[in-house]
């Protein structure tokens, strides 16, 4: 009896050593292109908290890229732990897919979303053009600079917002939308596969008159290249950019990382993670904090891809699938 006792007891020790052995220190956060400023200040702030709550070492890795070449990875078996996108259609592509839950937008507040953007514009000291609003971006004489929307959330937002502003005009209708969105695909002289992409075009490379792109990239830029160097523009009306996030179920679940993933995501919404995205010129979703950055956000009118488009499954399908209006607008824009 003793020898058995002793047998099971030596069974359980090395069951816990195995199973301390292969608990994960490590997680992947799989993120979009102009996200990569956030986490390099989020993924500290969170290490510490996890250690203070009595987690152990750990190591936040990341992957940013063109969101949907992101997501597209993802999918193919990049084994991240956690994807945050910039828009709610890669991460209902991941959850077709099988990797990320179909109801992901249950998971946490705010239906997936912790803090969230506006399309801005970035133009040069001085803004030489006198560039102002959406109409001044099909003049002849300016040049826009926008991630291509077929790779890149930041250009399928700048699309959208376009298409939405030229529909909200007071005799805007769908064919005003494809004649003013063509007249500014016309324009662009070069497209980026994502934003930062887009963001070196303009700034190294000094290509274009004007960058469209999210509110908080204009801050990366200020704190890389001088805040002389360009000036922010707020059109008269953009889309409100949803920034989402979600747990990879299929890779949490095989890796045993779910609880680390989970705690990961819920500091995003925690004051101090909010507090971090603030700094980082995302809206936050806590009313608090955003009330106490308001000075930093200012008023803007925007609507939603929710609003205008029928939501992102119907937007992806009319104008970035495959021979969607994109398409057809690229081809007419001789692009």
């Amino acid at each position: 009896m003793k020898i058995k006792w002793l047998s099971g007891l030596l069974m359980l020790v090395f069951s816990a050593a195995v199973s301390a052995q292969s608990a994960p220190n490590t997680i992947l956060n799989v993120s979009y292109d102009v996200a990569r400023d956030l986490y390099r200040d989020i993924n500290p702030a969170f290490l510490k908290a996890w250690k203070e709550r009595g987690g152990g070492d750990l190591t936040v890795n990341q992957s940013h890229g063109p969101s949907s070449r992101q997501a597209r990875a993802v999918v193919d078996g990049l084994e991240a732990d956690v994807l945050t996108m910039n828009q709610a259609n890669d991460l209902d592509f991941a959850a077709n897919a099988g990797v990320v839950s179909k109801d992901w937008r249950k998971k946490f507040a705010n239906n997936g979303v912790p803090f969230s953007s506006v399309q801005i514009f970035i133009v040069r000291k001085g803004n030489p053009k006198n560039i102002k609003d959406w109409n001044d971006l099909i003049r002849a004489d300016v040049k826009p600079i926008i991630p291509n929307p077929k790779t890149a959330g930041n250009g399928r937002y700048t699309y959208l917002a376009a298409w939405g502003w030229a529909l909200r005009q007071p005799a805007g209708n769908e064919q005003k939308a494809r004649d003013y969105v063509t007249a500014l695909f016309k324009n662009v002289p070069v497209l980026d596969a994502g934003g930062r992409g887009a963001t070196t075009t303009f700034i190294q490379r000094n290509i274009g008159d004007v960058l469209i792109t999210f509110e908080n990239e204009a801050e990366m830029i200020a704190k890389e290249f001088g805040r002389g160097q360009f000036e922010v523009v707020y059109p008269s009306q953009t889309i409100l950019a949803e920034l989402p996030v979600a747990i990879v179920d299929k890779v949490v679940d095989k890796r045993g990382s779910r609880k680390i993933a989970q705690a990961y995501i819920d500091f995003l919404y925690s004051p101090a993670g909010q507090e971090i995205a603030a700094q980082n010129y995302l809206r936050p979703s806590d009313a608090n904090v955003l009330k106490k950055y308001a000075a930093q956000f200012p008023a803007v009118r925007t609507f939603s891809v929710d609003e205008v488009f029928g939501g992102w499954t119907r937007a992806q399908t009319v104008h970035f699938n495959d021979g969607g209006e994109f398409d057809k607008i690229f081809a007419a824009a001789g692009k």
